[in-house]
């Protein structure tokens, strides 16, 4: 298999606090679902900015593509976050002043891409994901669950090598946990590789690989 992202004997603290990763190290695949499982305050979601390159390390080396990115200036870290990486964070961070679809078309601004070519693909993503919501309605009026598979289309929307997601499933019921589930494991199969933080059995049990936090 191809590694597509790599931390290597990567170390972090948070300010006066003990080290949340200590010299951890794990290989991310293409074609691979990867859960970081773990109770709660062990540094799952932290671990996640880090391997977006949204966060820096103590010490220690995130490689993408077998490069080094300790080294990039904030704005080549920038544009690889819009061209490689997809995420779905904890609370869905959608931005409540727009509506549903340009929160899913968000993503095209990073990349100097029309929206309104992508309305298409992203009304197919919320159809695929259920979210029978009139479009132009703004994310303040949708409950935790509809606003948690918005911000997984918006991750789908241009197909990312690498998919990071924060308890994607923690405010949806069993049929629809099973449908996104589904969906990552489809994405990994076009050669992604997705690394989910999730505290269900379930979908631990879904996923190829289990690090254990």
């Amino acid at each position: 298999m191809t590694t597509l992202l790599e931390a290597r004997e990567i170390s972090f603290a948070y300010a006066e606090q003990a080290p949340l990763l200590d010299t951890w190290s794990a290989r991310f695949d293409a074609g691979s679902v990867t859960a970081l499982t773990g109770s709660s305050g062990r540094g799952k979601s932290t671990l996640l900015y880090i391997l977006g390159l949204m966060l820096g390390v103590d010490s220690g080396e995130v490689f993408l593509d077998g490069e080094a990115t300790s080294l990039l200036r904030d704005a080549a870290k920038a544009a690889l976050r819009a061209t490689r990486f997809g995420f779905v964070f904890q609370d869905a961070a959608l931005d409540h002043t727009r509506t549903v679809l340009d929160n899913v078309t968000e993503a095209a601004l990073y990349r100097g891409e029309d929206r309104r070519a992508l309305e298409s693909t992203a009304r197919g993503l919320l159809e695929r994901f259920a979210v029978d919501l009139a479009v132009d309605r703004k994310p303040g009026q949708v409950s935790g669950g509809q606003a948690q598979r918005i911000a997984l289309c918006r991750a789908l929307l241009f197909q990312p090598d690498i998919l990071l997601a924060d308890e994607p499933t923690g405010n949806l019921d069993p049929a629809t946990s099973d449908l996104v589930v589904t969906a990552l494991r489809d994405h990994a199969r076009t050669g992604a590789a997705v690394i989910v933080v999730t505290h269900s059995p379930a979908v631990a049990n879904a996923c190829d690989v289990e690090l254990r936090l």
